[in-house]
């Protein structure tokens, strides 16, 4: 099973347009070794021919054709088999209007992704003008075969973050993706959004070869402290990396051979290679993920 990194950055990519902190100034101007990063979403298969889309971003053209796999081989037939959604945030939606020209897109979201996708933003209302969509609802804790190789697992991960549209439900807003490769049975983990590391998300990663895992903001206070936002990163719905109950000290001594920090907010320093935080990171064994990352499981 293939796992390729499309976007790596959290909701506005990095460096973000209207930003001017002390990271986007320096991938701006090279005054310190950094990449800039297309906001977070990947793909997987298990064959390197027909992909899945986990998380369709603004930037999901750029980063189709910054993927040779991913072009279309006959007239405008595209090897993107299915998009599967973690939630309904716009920088993990919006590209789902760039599919358009598609002959149609089947789309794997839960029921409340659904509605506020329907009824709150209308997004596949306007989609649905444009091509066919055949929506195949997401149950947390059913296996679900894609048909290639590889099936995945959703699993629920409670969030107390404000919803702007849609129905404020407890349960199906944010879940997680368990990809499993039928073959070895070897499994990866896609979490790019998680407020806490409760036990029944912990569950989740039991035995899995990767983590793809949320990496917001260092410090909980981040965006505060900067003068950006008025809310944590946990308000935002993030657990933190840094700190004695960051994701850092908490996820790096699981027996996991791949532990990759994704959704990096533009304000985080681990985006900067020489940053003591990145330091930090890469000597407790994680990485930071980049656009391009692949990642055979």
């Amino acid at each position: 099973m293939w796992l390729r990194v499309l976007g790596s950055a959290a909701g506005g990519g990095f460096p973000q347009w209207n930003c001017g902190c002390p990271a986007c100034r320096a991938v701006r101007d090279g005054s310190r070794p950094c990449q800039p990063r297309t906001q977070s979403s990947i793909v997987v298969s298990g064959d390197y021919r027909r992909w899945f889309l986990l998380n369709a971003s603004p930037d999901i053209r750029a980063q189709i054709e910054s993927f040779p796999a991913l072009h279309p081989h006959d007239d405008r037939a595209t090897p993107l088999d299915a998009v599967l959604l973690t939630d309904a945030e716009l920088d993990h939606t919006l590209g789902l209007l760039l599919l358009r020209e598609g002959r149609g897109v089947e789309l794997h979201a839960t029921d409340t992704v659904h509605e506020t996708l329907c009824e709150g933003t209308s997004l596949l209302r306007t989609l649905g003008r444009y091509c066919p969509v055949e929506w195949r609802p997401v149950v947390p804790e059913a296996d679900v075969s894609l048909g290639n190789g590889v099936s995945y697992r959703a699993f629920d991960v409670p969030t107390t973050k404000r919803t702007r549209f849609g129905p404020g439900k407890e349960h199906g807003r944010v879940v997680g993706y368990r990809l499993t490769d039928e073959r070895s049975g070897q499994a990866a983990v896609y979490l790019p959004g998680v407020q806490e590391l409760t036990p029944a998300v912990r569950e989740q990663l039991d035995d899995c070869a990767c983590l793809l895992v949320d990496g917001t903001c260092w410090q909980d206070d981040e965006l505060i402290q900067l003068g950006l936002a008025g809310k944590t990163a946990r308000e935002m719905g993030h657990l933190p990396v840094g700190g004695p109950d960051g994701s850092l000290e908490l996820l790096s001594p699981l027996p996991i051979e791949r532990k990759i920090y994704i959704h990096i907010n533009n304000t985080n320093p681990i985006l900067l290679e020489d940053a003591p935080e990145r330091r930090i990171v890469e000597e407790r064994g994680m990485e930071v993920a980049m656009d391009g990352l692949e990642v055979w499981v």
